[in-house]
């Protein structure tokens, strides 16, 4: 199959829109990298991740205290991603080239692998978002049916009642199945090969080694066997914010799933249209949403501009609207979590029923 390709002729739209941010960041002498705000904001979850672990590790609390400790260190795990990690690997933590490495590794020290990540989320996710067989988080999973281009199962009609508790398995299988598939088999994600690098290999083994250290033989030999439960329940916690989070952003009735044209792979909108159609925000006016999720609330934004830090985001979502507006492009943001926590249900009760309401671009496009 030759490679997929999007529109290219020149757009209005995307030129006029980024001149409008270059020149908001030029008139505010803003660089497009993180501030020191953000900078300590990591610092926070990563001390915060080192107390609770070595409060529930060495100083083993009663029950009573302990299930909502682990909880809270298996939602700073996320916390972590969402807000060091990911902006890292995108390079815009810092200016700095070595910081970004050095933050897009904590997510090797969480269980997962780095190196696939970026090929798998910044090239593929961000290139071809909800393009079937090649944005690899829509990819089928088990059980689950996200847009109406995949098959229908008879067990899908339940699908919106089970899939948190997929959701939450997501992270397990990412740390102990998926990164060790990806590592021994024949390509990592949709044609990009196996890592070759000898720095890549030692990194994934003396990580991968360090994981199972900190996060699971420590805590057995402190705690004994009983560990076991809360090492699942951390796991269990953070794959579900990782994966609910992620899933809010694209896997809703107002984003669309495009197929290339069957003759020459193309998509009938250009990239910077692609990204906003496939996309959306959800309680962008929550400050406790901003602090925690890292700026995954504007997916908008940061599917347009991936390498400006999100804590520019609600400055510049205000012109990315406007210029929307200006062109006639569905925006879409749901106003509070809870509303699109509700549409996400909705949306996968629907297409375990095989019913879709295409009634995209309404009332929940603020």
């Amino acid at each position: 199959m030759s490679k997929i390709r999007f529109q290219n002729s020149p757009s209005p739209f995307f030129t006029t829109l980024r001149k409008k941010v270059d020149a908001y960041f030029k008139e505010n002498n803003l660089s497009q990298t993180a501030n020191l705000g953000l900078h300590l904001q990591g610092i926070f979850h990563v001390a915060l991740a080192v107390g609770l672990y070595i409060t529930l590790v060495f100083y083993t609390p009663t029950t009573l205290i302990a299930v909502p400790l682990i909880i809270l260190f298996g939602s700073n795990l996320a916390f972590i991603g969402f807000n060091l990690m990911h902006g890292a690997a995108h390079g815009s933590f810092s200016k700095h080239k070595w910081l970004n490495s050095l933050g897009a590794y904590t997510l090797n020290m969480m269980g997962g692998t780095t190196y696939f990540w970026k090929i798998k989320h910044n090239i593929n996710h961000h290139t071809y978002t909800n393009i079937d067989g090649m944005d690899g988080d829509i990819d089928p999973k088990p059980f689950m049916r996200f847009h109406e281009h995949q098959e229908l199962k008879g067990y899908h009609k339940y699908q919106h009642i089970y899939f948190p508790f997929l959701y939450s398995l997501s992270y397990i299988s990412w740390v102990f199945i998926d990164d060790f598939t990806r590592y021994f088999g024949p390509e990592i994600v949709h044609g990009a090969k196996p890592m070759t690098s000898r720095k890549e290999h030692i990194i994934f083994w003396v990580t991968k080694a360090y994981f199972a250290t900190v996060f699971l033989f420590l805590p057995i030999y402190m705690i004994g066997p009983m560990a076991i439960g809360g090492i699942v329940l951390a796991l269990l916690t953070c794959g579900y914010l990782l994966a609910q989070v992620f899933q809010l952003a694209h896997v809703m009735e107002e984003t669309d799933f495009p197929l290339p044209t069957t003759d020459t792979n193309l998509i009938e909108n250009e990239w910077a249209i692609h990204q906003i159609e496939t996309t959306c925000n959800f309680g962008t006016n929550s400050p406790v949403l901003n602090f925690l999720l890292g700026g995954l609330n504007y997916q908008v934004e940061h599917h347009i501009f991936p390498k400006m830090s999100h804590v520019h985001y609600k400055e510049v979502s205000k012109i990315v609207k406007e210029t929307c507006d200006e062109f006639g492009i569905n925006y879409v943001n749901y106003p509070t979590l809870w509303s699109a926590l509700t549409a996400h249900k909705l949306h996968m009760k629907r297409l375990g029923n095989n019913q879709f309401v295409l009634a995209k671009h309404k009332a929940m496009a603020a």
